[in-house]
């Protein structure tokens, strides 16, 4: 327990950052993900294409090349001082605009799920697509992929210590940050993982209490 103990100051930092890219680029992810898998079963051509060269695109490119972009593309481009703050927003985004492809996958195939009667009916009565999709089928396609959607935040979960790479504090820095205090590695690289696995473990009780409350009566 030592190395916990003697550094609980690097320890709540590097978990409070891989907490800060998670939920910010889950958000972002999430946020834009339903809006590509909507464009993605748009009935409009370039919807559609749009859509699909963006998943085809982000999703084959590696995610470390993706941070690459964000990390030393975008500054001079932007004309943007490096900073703390600005490497954890470029983190956040690099993290949400790469998950946002699974979870525009994900999004589409629960939508394949609802039957096609049903937003037929909806559009005789007059809903646009838009409503159509907000109010019919968006809410039934989310009950039937919590669990391929609660695989896509896991993922995004471990995904996060790519960031340490770039400069970015989180659980992923702890070998070495701590190496360089004197720590073992083997017991820090235990230690990230055991806390990684609490990490996952709490998702997935997330996934099992969503999966009782929404679950389709058969």
């Amino acid at each position: 327990m030592g190395v916990i103990t003697d550094n609980l100051d690097f320890w709540g930092e590097a978990l409070r950052g891989t907490l800060v890219l998670f939920f910010g680029g889950g958000l972002l992810a999430l946020i834009l993900g339903i809006i590509v898998g909507a464009m993605r079963v748009s009935p409009v051509p370039i919807a559609r294409a749009v859509g699909t060269a963006y998943v085809n695109t982000i999703r084959n490119t590696p995610l470390t090349l993706v941070f690459f972009g964000f990390a030393f593309t975008l500054p001079p481009l932007l004309d943007i001082r490096s900073s703390g703050g600005v490497q954890v927003a470029f983190a956040v985004a690099a993290l949400g605009i790469y998950t946002a492809t699974y979870v525009a996958e994900t999004v589409r195939s629960g939508i394949n799920t609802v039957p096609v009667g049903q937003a037929e009916a909806a559009r005789a009565l007059g809903l646009t697509f838009g409503q159509v999709m907000s109010l019919v089928v968006l809410p039934q396609a989310f009950r039937s992929v919590i669990p391929p959607m609660m695989s896509v935040f896991i993922a995004l979960l471990k995904n996060t210590t790519v960031a340490a790479g770039f400069s970015v504090m989180n659980l992923g820095s702890a070998r070495d940050w701590l190496s360089e205090r004197g720590e073992n590695q083997l017991v820090v690289i235990i230690w990230v993982m055991v806390i990684f696995v609490a990490l996952v473990l709490l998702l997935s009780w997330g996934q099992r209490s969503l999966e009782n409350r929404w679950k389709v009566a058969r």
